[in-house]
């Protein structure tokens, strides 16, 4: 089954189960994935690939965690509380995300073959990489290893 299709049943199951908050949550993705795909169209009717719904639902879930650092710098424990579940809810969608270890193995193995020394071989590094990792690691923990591979 599709990922869409996934999350569209889910979403069915919410409703049955009367489950607000994952309700809540899933409305939101069928909104994002509804606005990527119609995004998407050239002529007629298109529908998403996993990994586009893949790159909707990372990108979902980095704004949860960018307002979870905020709330907690704000004193706002309540809404972190909410941005945590609605989190959780959306990784359980995500494929499983790898360490920073696993990352900074595939980016030493890549460094490596590209010959990359300096920091300005960076961006040489990073179009490889992220191309390799997509869906698979966030783009932060990417340059981050990157930056500290090629210090």
């Amino acid at each position: 089954m599709a990922l869409k299709d996934q999350i569209m049943a889910d979403l069915k199951q919410a409703m049955k189960n009367k489950e607000q908050d994952r309700l809540r949550v899933l409305r939101s993705l069928k909104a994002k994935l509804l606005e990527k795909e119609i995004s998407e169209r050239k002529e007629g009717e298109a529908s998403l690939s996993d990994e586009q719904t893949i790159e909707v639902l990372m990108k979902a879930a980095k704004q949860r965690r960018e307002s979870i650092e905020q709330f907690q710098s704000g004193g706002r424990d309540d809404l972190v509380e909410n941005e945590e579940m609605e989190l959780e809810i959306i990784e359980n969608y995500l494929p499983k995300m790898l360490s920073e270890e696993e990352v900074r193995d595939v980016a030493r193995q890549k460094i490596e073959e590209l010959g990359a020394e300096t920091m300005a071989d960076m961006g040489k590094v990073m179009g490889v990489l992220m191309q390799e990792l997509k869906g698979k690691a966030e783009g932060s923990t990417v340059s981050k290893v990157v930056k500290e591979e090629l210090s």
